[in-house]
């Protein structure tokens, strides 16, 4: 009998990214150093100081038949999409209620958003406008929920040990890794579905982050316009998409034989209480949260060989994470490689968290950190190892890497994940 919190392992990995339709292209782009970002088609665009953003590389109606594309937002149909995708990579009956051998009252979900359902919430009071109550779909409030791709997926998989949906702007699908972490040690689940999905891509979010100044407008060039640490960078570029992990016990994956990816070691958080939007300068908050993600996870900084950096490209937030990084970690700091990655995917908001520890965890487990791109003057305030141009060899052996999600409101969240051997 276990005497101990439940070690928890990863056993499967979901997404849909700019980079591609699920983690295999995700991953073989992000390796390849190749940019996610692209000239926004639609006609209001061109209204627009910012005209370019990571959409999806593979469009949800490719994926998903008609008639359940009429009842989700397109931020649920990218959960769904990641969340089957994770689901069968870790050997479960793909799409079927009796998965193999769960028990519905121990399987969880926890997927967020930092925004929901925000295309139909906009979407649906012009209809409302501009053709009257009754033409209002009967779907809207399902669809508009920050909960609904959480409740579809509890749904879709009958997953009964609870359903959530935590909500923290950008580090809202690493906060959920967290609490399924969390879940699984206390003993309310065996199995939690996690992630996170964001599909924000519409002409008011875009005119209010650019009146904000926070993103890049570097539209003739859209695949070299998200460049964390470089002189030159000017602000974040909007993705959208979704990234799902199962995370179970160590105990109820071995007696089924997974294959472990993983192991999620845990989480740490804090608060910046500086501004709404605005990171700490000094990178105080986000150091807590690095220092209780390796207390809670019984890990050193010594320990560490990767971060994925949450690098949004923005002039204030890079420079704060690596103030954190070293104020966190040491003299170790010097020793770990980081990677911005959404220089290729851009940000994916509240889904960003879950899309990055994917992207942790595959590093982990092949040894190999996808490179930064469009890095071409490093920022003279930046000096620890970036992973420039190129991938990077991690080095054999236990190993444990971090990503770090941060969002406005000054919330901060750190996963730390450990090499499974």
């Amino acid at each position: 009998m276990s005497t101990g919190p439940a070690t928890v392992v990863v056993t499967g990995l979901g997404a849909t990214t700019p980079l591609g339709g699920d983690v295999a292209s995700t991953w073989s782009a992000l390796l390849a150093g190749r940019s996610g970002v692209r000239p926004l088609e639609a006609e209001w665009a061109a209204e627009l100081p910012v005209r370019i953003a990571g959409t999806v590389a593979v469009e949800p109606a490719e994926v998903l038949p008609k008639h359940r594309l009429r009842k989700l937002d397109r931020n649920e149909q990218f959960a769904l999409i990641a969340a089957h995708e994770a689901w069968a990579h870790a050997g479960y009956a793909h799409g079927e209620r009796d998965g193999f051998q769960v028990d519905h009252d121990r399987l969880g979900v926890v997927i967020s958003s930092g925004i929901g359902g925000i295309l139909t919430t906009l979407d649906s009071y012009d209809t409302f406008k501009e053709k009257g109550w009754k033409r209002v779909s009967p779907f809207t409030v399902p669809m508009l929920m920050p909960n609904g791709a959480a409740g579809w997926a509890s749904i879709e998989f009958g997953a009964r040990a609870g359903a959530h949906a935590l909500v923290s702007a950008c580090a809202s699908s690493a906060e959920a890794i967290g609490y399924a972490i969390d879940m699984i040690r206390v003993g309310r689940a065996d199995v939690v579905i996690a992630g996170g999905a964001e599909a924000a891509i519409h002409p008011l979010n875009i005119a209010a982050f650019a009146a904000a100044r926070a993103m890049s407008t570097r539209n003739e060039e859209p695949h070299r316009a998200s460049r964390p640490y470089d002189k030159n960078r000017d602000g974040f570029v909007l993705g959208e998409g979704a990234g799902v992990l199962i995370l179970e016990s160590e105990e109820h994956a071995r007696a089924r034989g997974a294959e472990i990816h993983a192991i999620a070691a845990g989480a740490g958080y804090s608060a910046d209480a500086h501004d709404i939007v605005q990171s700490d300068p000094e990178g105080v908050g986000a150091a807590t949260a690095v220092q209780r993600a390796l207390a809670n996870a019984r890990l050193e900084p010594a320990d560490i060989v990767h971060v994925n950096a949450h690098a949004t490209s923005t002039p204030v937030g890079d420079i704060a994470e690596v103030a954190a990084l070293k104020r966190a970690l040491g003299k170790a700091a010097t020793e770990v490689v980081v990677t911005g990655t959404k220089s290729m995917t851009g940000h994916l908001l509240g889904g960003t968290g879950a899309v990055e520890s994917i992207a942790t965890v595959l590093a982990l487990r092949e040894g190999l950190v996808p490179p930064t791109i469009n890095v071409d003057d490093l920022d003279d305030a930046v000096d620890l190892d970036i992973a420039v141009g190129e991938p990077r060899p991690l080095p054999d052996g236990p190993a444990a890497a971090l990503n770090n999600s941060f969002g406005f409101g000054g919330h901060n969240v750190t996963v730390a994940f450990r090499r499974a051997l």
